[in-house]
């Protein structure tokens, strides 16, 4: 089915009484994932909600929650390390921290995808341009990591319009698509879903 029926499809399904999320699945075939890695961050078109940051830093930051130094040994124990993974969705971090930042919250934050990133997130100098920067390509990145031979990602909210959705799903697509071995041919099929609905096969130029 074309993207843009699916979506129409997908509208005319029974109303739920919140703002369902447009989910992306994209299953492989004939990938091996440990040794192409479909590991990405890829910057959306459009937002599609608030994420929660949190910051390894020197010194707290107004614009960020921030967890410095001195703060690291509050989070020794798995509880607690398991509780900040929970509640945030990205971590940023001072280049000069990075090493203990590793140390302590490497064997949760690294599981979880959620380890500051070169790519997004390992900042060389904390000011409040460069935290205001991070956080604006933040707020419209999305991270992929696929841990099986499929990926799941919300692409959209049902209050957004199709156009923006559309675009997003383009823009993800295109991503994944890239990174496999042999591009296109390693996609078994594309499937788009709202929270309470069934997925349906989509067809993607």
């Amino acid at each position: 089915m074309e993207l843009k029926k699916a979506l129409e499809t997908l509208r005319a399904d029974k109303e739920r009484k919140f703002d369902q999320t447009v989910d992306l699945i994209v299953n492989f075939k004939g990938v091996d994932l440990r040794k192409d890695a479909v590991n990405i961050v890829i910057n959306l078109p459009n937002k599609i909600k608030e994420k929660k940051v949190a910051a390894f830093f020197k010194e707290k930051s107004k614009l960020v929650d921030t967890i410095t130094e001195p703060e690291f040994k509050k989070y020794g124990e798995k509880t607690a390390l398991k509780n900040i993974v929970k509640k945030y969705d990205f971590f940023i971090a001072e280049a000069g921290l990075m090493p203990k930042v590793a140390t302590n919250f490497g064997k949760v934050l690294g599981p979880a995808g959620k380890m500051p990133s070169p790519q997004l997130g390992i900042l060389g100098k904390v000011g409040d341009a460069e935290i205001k920067e991070v956080l604006d390509r933040i707020e419209k990145s999305l991270k992929i990591r696929a841990k099986e031979a499929s990926v799941k990602v919300a692409v959209g909210k049902q209050s957004m319009k199709d156009e923006e959705i559309m675009e997003n799903i383009q823009k993800i697509y295109e991503g994944i698509v890239k990174t496999l071995p042999a591009k296109r041919d390693n996609l078994k099929n594309v499937m788009v879903k709202l929270t309470m609905s069934k997925p349906i096969k989509v067809e993607i130029k």
